[in-house]
């Protein structure tokens, strides 16, 4: 029996499947990406998403599958895999889910969605709740090809887009390893006040933005202690995880930082340990974004 599946992003299965061992939970066999598990839904930041309600459905016909979603409720995502044929024809009975890209900062979509593939040709996976209001988990926007120096500006807006919330006109901002510039890039854009740290400069057009200051100088070396408290405290640092853990609890225990937004990069295998202790922060959302790659986003909201 199957409880509860989970989707990884390609090429990130190991890192969910040590994600769902160490919080207990077995898997029973892969779907594609897809691992299917006998227990409870449990949390697993490597997952685009998490399907928290699944249960096997007989599909004896095209016709019968569908009706058997629609008697559940209307919006369904599908995640194709075999058998493409009589999947599309499936997917063709149900009400077409919207999947345009969003227009950041559009909030993400409220409307209810399921999630459900076929695992054989008379049988179906189905979940009618999932932890994404995305299709697959894949967040897609709108994207802007001249104003920012990198792609970086994506992380930080799906970021900003998943925990509901960002800075706004008047918010005070700490951007430590900022250059080239791409997330105070998206910072200024929403009206907030930025101050960019890292020893390489900033992009020019990104540090003549207004509200931009620059720091030419280490995010290791502020002492957060001395510095003028913000709203927000932003991390693309690369670094080690454990480094990391260390600089975000020191604004924390300064009180120096309302908010928090950093990205755990890896190197080399994945440090699982460090993560645990970041999603044990009190209040903590860590997470695996789509456009995240061999890295986790951290949260904490005041």
């Amino acid at each position: 029996m199957i409880r509860s599946a989970y989707l990884a992003a390609e090429g990130f299965e190991a890192d969910l499947a040590e994600d769902l061992h160490r919080a207990g939970a077995r898997i029973d066999t892969w779907h594609g990406r897809l691992a299917l598990s006998p227990d409870l839904p449990v949390t697993a930041p490597w997952a685009l998403e998490a399907w928290t309600d699944a249960r096997e459905i007989a599909v004896p016909s095209v016709k019968a599958g569908a009706d058997a979603l629609r008697t559940i409720q209307r919006n369904w995502a599908h995640y194709p895999l075999l058998h493409h044929r009589r999947s599309m024809l499936l997917a063709e009975r149900l009400p077409p889910v919207k999947a345009r890209p969003l227009v950041f900062p559009e909030p993400a979509p409220t409307g209810h969605l399921g999630a459900w593939t076929l695992l054989a040709t008379d049988r179906m996976l189905a979940s009618p709740t999932k932890t994404s209001p995305f299709v697959n988990g894949e967040v897609h926007f709108a994207e802007d090809r001249e104003g920012p120096p990198s792609r970086a500006y994506l992380k930080l807006w799906e970021a900003l887009t998943r925990i509901g919330r960002h800075p706004g006109p008047g918010e005070t901002c700490l951007d430590l390893g900022a250059s080239p510039g791409g997330w105070t890039w998206v910072l200024a854009r929403l009206g907030a006040r930025v101050t960019a740290v890292d020893k390489a400069p900033l992009d020019a057009a990104i540090a003549a933005m207004p509200g931009v200051s620059c720091r030419q100088e280490s995010a290791f070396g502020l002492d957060p202690r001395q510095e003028v408290p913000v709203d927000w405290l932003f991390s693309d640092i690369i670094c080690y995880p454990d480094r990391l853990l260390g600089l975000v609890r020191r604004w924390m225990e300064a009180g120096a930082a309302r908010n928090f937004v950093c990205t755990l990069k890896f190197q080399g295998e994945t440090d699982h340990a460090t993560a645990a202790e970041f999603a044990a922060i009190p209040g903590a959302c860590l997470f695996h974004g789509f456009h995240n790659k061999h890295e986790l986003t951290f949260a904490l909201l005041a």
